[in-house]
């Protein structure tokens, strides 16, 4: 597939003439399979063109004048062609920018137990919309918190964090995971899912539980824990209804991705005297003893865990190819990986294994959740992150997750928002390393120590792509044809795919005015787009994009008839922009 890059000598540039008012491509070639190279299809406005005298049709190999009869087409001088090859705008920036979107305890949404369904939408609007405004590209939703949901689910009941009672379905009615799919998806938002695997019940649960709860339904299979309910990782009903759950999602809903955190084994607890609580895993672990298991009972536990992640990876793209399995596995793997690092043992501790995931390439997407500053040597941010990137063997997207939460805020634990900023530049600059995650939207939406503004001044001042996934076995993005045309409030670029190829997931339009390129990200729903009469663009580039992010060949038309009228532009389609 060819790529879209800057232009470079020798690559592959079809020209298609428009000899049509329409200004479609006559045709488009492009590169071989696996070729390092641009291929564009250049759409000529006519006033554009410079006219010569007859000559030899153009070959395929060698573009030459064209020929032009009184009453045809205009042709091009070998000069404008050379200008017109020019024309290939710069490549958009892939990046990562993803946000966490916490349920439990109310901690980013919703704000209450207590609020209306009209009030709950209305603060999922204002937060896609601060997503938006940060030039953010992901939310990661929380619709899992403890064997719940806030969906409507015929396996689990309604989550006690959207109405106060657990099992108690919204009224009036709505379903937020659909609401937040359409509603993110309209701002060029991916939205994934985010399910926690095991915990059942968190220690702040007000409300009864449910009849329909799995603590209800089978109590064989939950354990009290300090506090906590906690499915058995264990028993295989238990992996067995987390797959189901994850995979009706997954089947219902249009997510772009699933998202698992960190909570597989729950944390240790210590008593009273300070002893560490063992987790109550008796029956499951002497069941697997008699028949015939011979891992050791710390192995068996983390082997429990590698099942259900392999088999939710595979679960997930056999269901939709393209929806991406993500992991935000505790940041460090174990003390003295690398050698300076010290802290919480987190494959002894929760029995996760989590470098043997991203090894394995069971994950699209891995994001250790690097919570501490660049400047603390036992758990330094730029040491861990590169040694993660030193175990991604399988070259699997890495988006290391930051404890925004802290930046600005007060206390022991807390850190400046240019620490932020540095976390961010470190990120960049570690190959292998393409994003963020920030924990969590709390902190956007009070714009925590003035975090949005120097964010959006800085690091998150241009629009940005999610990196694609290759690996995933998705169809190609069709061809755009894009053509100008006059709306009730000014000059459209029209938006289009051949007849009967799909619409793609996205458009990706810049505009050339001079020397400055403007980038514009579209939905793939969109039809119509008005040209700001702010731009005023001589060159407007279009490339589809599939659902794993990959780009078609761009198709660019130029000359001054690009130009929009000067009356006030109106917008169809939401969009993001430079």
């Amino acid at each position: 597939m060819a790529r879209r890059a800057a232009f470079c000598p020798g690559a592959a540039v079809v020209v298609a003439l428009a000899l049509a008012a329409c200004w479609q491509p006559l045709a488009v070639k492009t590169a071989p399979s696996g070729a390092d190279s641009t291929t564009i299809a250049v759409v000529v406005a006519p006033d554009s063109l410079t006219r010569t005298t007859p000559a030899t049709p153009p070959t395929e190999s060698r573009p030459r004048p064209m020929t032009r009869a009184r009453g045809s087409a205009p042709t091009i001088a070998p000069s404008n062609t050379e200008a017109l090859l020019r024309a290939v705008p710069p490549p958009l920036v892939r990046e990562f920018r993803g946000v966490w979107v916490a349920s439990v305890a109310n901690i980013d949404w919703p704000s209450s137990r207590k609020l209306s369904t009209a009030q709950q939408q209305r603060e999922l609007i204002e937060l896609l919309e601060r997503a938006v405004a940060l030039k953010l590209n992901a939310v990661i939703f929380q619709v899992r918190p403890a064997a719940d949901a806030l969906y409507a689910s015929k396996i689990e009941p309604w989550s006690e964090y959207l109405t106060g009672a657990q099992g108690r379905a919204p009224d009036p009615f709505w379903d937020p995971l659909a609401f937040a799919v359409r509603e993110a998806h309209a701002r060029n938002l991916e939205l994934h899912a985010w399910f926690n695997p095991y915990r059942a019940r968190f220690t702040d649960a007000k409300s009864p539980l449910a009849a329909s709860h799995i603590a209800n339904a089978s109590p064989a299979l939950v354990k009290e824990y300090a506090g906590y309910l906690w499915m058995d990782p264990g028993e295989p009903a238990v992996r067995d209804r987390t797959k189901r759950v994850v995979l009706d999602v997954v089947t219902r809903y249009d997510i772009d991705a699933v998202h698992l955190d960190d909570y597989f084994y729950p944390y240790p607890e210590r008593d009273r005297r300070g002893r560490v609580i063992a987790f109550p895993d008796g029956p499951s672990w002497q069941r697997y003893r008699r028949t015939g298991g011979m891992l050791s009972l710390a192995d068996w536990r983390r082997s429990n865990v590698d099942v259900l992640v392999r088999e939710l990876h595979d679960g997930i793209h056999k269901t939709k190819p393209w929806v991406r399995f993500g992991v935000s596995p505790f940041g460090i793997w174990r003390p003295g990986f690398p050698a300076q690092v010290r802290g919480f043992d987190s494959y002894e501790g929760i029995f996760a294994d989590a470098r043997k995931w991203l090894r394995e390439g069971w994950v699209d997407y891995f994001t250790p959740q690097l919570y501490w500053p660049t400047t603390r040597a036992a758990q330094a941010y730029p040491a861990l992150l590169d040694w993660w990137v030193g175990e991604n063997t399988q070259d699997r997207h890495l988006w290391p997750g930051n404890f925004t939460s802290r930046a600005g805020a007060r206390g022991p634990s807390a850190f400046s928002v240019s620490e932020l900023l540095e976390q961010i530049r470190v990120t960049r600059n570690q190959p292998g390393a393409t994003g963020n995650v920030h924990f969590s939207m709390k902190s956007f939406l009070v714009n925590q120590g003035s975090m949005n503004d120097t964010l959006m001044a800085g690091p998150y001042a241009a629009t940005a792509l999610v990196p694609a996934t290759p690996w995933l076995h998705v169809a190609a993005a069709a061809l755009p044809v894009p053509s100008l045309g006059a709306g009730d409030n000014g000059r459209e670029l029209l938006l289009h795919t051949a007849a009967g190829k799909p619409a793609p997931w996205q458009w990706v339009v810049q505009l050339r005015n001079g020397s400055r390129w403007t980038s514009v990200v579209l939905a793939g729903t969109t039809t119509a787009w008005t040209i700001p009469r702010t731009l005023s663009p001589d060159v407007i580039s279009v490339t589809a994009l599939n659902r794993a992010g990959e780009e078609s060949a761009s198709v660019v038309i130029v000359g001054p008839g690009v130009r929009p009228s000067p009356t006030t532009p109106a917008k169809r389609g939401r969009e993001h922009e430079d």
